[in-house]
């Protein structure tokens, strides 16, 4: 037995492990899931060090597509959230800015390569952060009975701080209720609805729903002519 493993197994020993290792290696180098594959995939745009007084006010923002190249195995698993697209915005100032998008803002696996970035640029407004309270005006519609009309409407609270890129905060006249239906109130209602602002970059500053409260009245009739 000692004669055995001396002849077949411990002579040239170290030569044999040493074919065993490369033999491995190039097994691994040829091996199908190594060989190089490229998917395309979509993420947002991270933004880094935003000061703190300032909004973003582009009414867009881009996904980034960025196109990976590596071994077939870690394509197959890669998931959107593995890679990420940065841009350094702590030295922004009010005002229109490009910034350029390339590998270097791209963070992923050290064994990928970025062969393309989509957009090569992003064109970004700024804005100072506006905080101002506007008054809510609330939209009542129905069908009343004859004679009868909506003689005073009471919103509560009547005013809601809103937050933003202060040219557009400063556009905002007033906020609005959604639609309220008062049909069939006879005398006094009310009804707990929400508050809407159009501009998609203004913020309602701690949303709370809205009591409108419709009080109705007896219609003047119309005087008629001579």
């Amino acid at each position: 037995m000692i004669s055995f493993l001396r002849r077949w197994v411990l002579h040239n020993f170290w030569l044999k492990v040493l074919s065993l290792v490369l033999a491995t290696g190039l097994w691994w180098w040829i091996s199908p899931d190594q060989e190089p594959a490229e998917v395309a995939v979509r993420v947002p745009i991270e933004f880094q060090h935003v000061p703190p007084e300032l909004e973003i006010s582009s009414v867009t923002i881009p996904d980034a597509q960025i196109r990976v190249r590596g071994p077939e195995r870690l394509i197959r698993e890669l998931r959107s959230t593995d890679i990420h697209a940065e841009l350094e915005l702590g030295d922004a100032k009010p005002g229109e800015r490009t910034f350029d998008l390339t590998a270097h803002q791209i963070r992923h696996q050290r064994d990928l390569t970025i062969v393309q970035v989509v957009p090569g640029q992003v064109h970004l407004s700024f804005d100072t952060r506006l905080t101002r309270e506007v008054e809510i005006h609330a939209r009542v519609t129905g069908n009343f009975a004859a004679g009868q009309q909506i003689g005073k409407v009471l919103v509560d609270p009547e005013n809601i701080t809103i937050t933003g890129p202060r040219n557009h905060v400063e556009m905002v006249g007033a906020a609005t209720t959604d639609p309220v239906d008062a049909t069939g109130t006879r005398t006094t209602a009310t009804f707990v609805t929400n508050v809407y602002v159009p501009d998609a970059l203004v913020q309602v500053v701690q949303p709370t729903p809205v009591r409108v409260t419709v009080i109705m009245e007896k219609s003047t009739p119309a005087a008629s002519g001579h």
